[in-house]
Parts: C-alpha cells; structure tokens; sequence
C-alpha cells in the first residue's frame, strides 16, 4: 500500500517527456514556407516577363457626321449638263448601241462547186484579130528617123584686143546684189600692162562695205590703193545676211609722158 502510493506520487512529480514535433530527416516548418514563397515570387515574375501587353483599343466611332466632296463622275453633278439627253452617254437609253457596237464575226463562204472549164476551139484562135483587121484601114505614116539639118551661123563678137578703158567686175555673192554707188576708174600712167587688182570685199544686210581684203596685186601700190578706195565706198541693194564676194579691176595702162626732152640733132 505504501509502495504503489509512493509510486503514484513520484509519477505525478516526474511526467514522462512529449514526443518530437518533428520526424528524423524531415523539413522545419520555416523552409517550407520560404520554398513556397520562393515558387510564388517565380511565378509572378514569369508571369510580367513572359505576359503578352495588348495596348487599348480605341473605340470605332459610330454615327458620325461626314463631309464628301463629289467629282466630276457623280451623277447629280451630271445632271447640269445641259447636253445630257442630247449626245449618247453610256447611262442612256442607247449607250450600248452607240458607244459599245457589237463585234459582228465575218464568215467566209466556201464555194465548193467544181470548176467548169469553157472550151477552147483551137481553129477559132485569132478569128477576131483577123475580122478587126479587115473591117479597118489605117492610115499609112512614115516615120522620120533623121530630121532635117538646121544650119545655124556662129554669132562673132568682135572686140577690140585691149581695153581703152579701165573696168570692174564683180564676182562671188556680190554678183546677185545690184551696186548702187557709180564707181568711175581711171587710166593709169605706166609704161607696161598692169595686172588686175582683185579686193575681197564683206558687205552687211544694209549694202554697206564692212572689211576689204586685196588678194592679188597689181603691180602698182598706187593702183592698189585705189582699188581698196573704191570697194570700201561701194554701196550694194540691201539684202538679208553678211555677202562675200570679189571685185576685179582691169587697169587701162596710158604711156606716161617724157620727163627729159631727145637732143636737137
């Protein structure tokens, strides 16, 4: 009796220890939840990085008024057209008729019937060249195959073998302008003949001479000298353009006279 009390009291002094909250080899409860917090943060940044962003639509606009300008092509501006019944249009009555003809398809007939030759009678070959020959009479001609011969006389100009006077010719484009000025020449005092003085002369639109040129002496420097006098004071019919052309001057040689008198004999 006295055993079992003191027992009894020492087991209510002394419990027996709680068993483990935890298993040997387990997780605490504090790494758990860091893991699932962990997963958790890994997700949402998953979900923003890979996440599609659509922006805003607006909204169609319904029921709106609208300003239209109309063309040429709209029909209530063709109705100001004073000539629209008048001349044919493709929104008329007749538009297709006269504006879109139809294409009308030619055929070709094929004639399939056999030739038929006409005889041909050999004797009768030339039977009317022969009837046209006798029922006509031509008129006989006689053909002049020489004609006769035309004798004509040489005209002979007779001229006298050497210039009394001097003269001037005009060649080139001048030729074809009319020479206005009168140029008179002179003889000259010289003991042989003198070779023509040929001047190259440009004459201007209005017949003025605007350059001379002496292209060929004549022998003499005085001759020369009136040449280019001459030509430079020629006035020429007004004509359209610059004309170039020559002018020749044919000296008259006189015998100059005697400087010394012959001794008395």
């Amino acid at each position: 009796m006295n055993t079992a009390s003191a027992d009894l009291t020492a087991a209510e002094l002394h419990p027996p220890a709680s068993p483990k909250l935890q298993c040997e080899g387990g997780w605490p409860l504090s790494r758990w939840l860091m893991l699932i917090a962990l997963v958790f943060v890994a997700h949402v940044a998953l979900i923003f990085t890979f996440g599609e962003r659509k922006p805003a639509a607006p909204r169609a606009v319904t029921n709106a008024p609208e300003l239209k300008l109309s063309t040429s092509s709209e029909e209530w501006l063709a109705l100001n057209d004073p000539t629209l019944f008048a001349q044919p249009n493709l929104a008329g009555f007749a538009g297709p008729a006269w504006l879109e003809p139809p294409h009308v398809q030619f055929h070709r007939q094929e004639w399939t019937e056999t030739p038929r030759w006409l005889p041909l009678p050999v004797t009768e070959l030339g039977a009317a060249f022969n009837q046209f020959m006798q029922t006509n009479r031509f008129v006989a001609s006689q053909f002049e195959l020489k004609p006769p011969t035309k004798f004509i006389a040489p005209v002979a100009l007779v001229e006298p073998a050497l210039a009394q006077t001097s003269t001037m010719r005009i060649e080139g484009g001048l030729a074809r302008r009319r020479l206005l000025t009168p140029i008179s020449l002179q003889s000259w005092p010289y003991a042989d003949v003198l070779a023509p003085s040929v001047v190259q002369a440009l004459v201007d639109a209005k017949g003025s001479v605007v350059s001379v040129v002496l292209l060929s002496s004549s022998g003499s420097e005085a001759a020369n000298q009136r040449a280019l006098e001459l030509a430079r004071a020629a006035r020429f019919a007004p004509s359209p353009g610059l004309t170039i052309g020559r002018l020749v001057f044919n000296w008259h040689t006189v015998a100059p006279p005697a400087t010394n008198a012959p001794p008395n004999s």
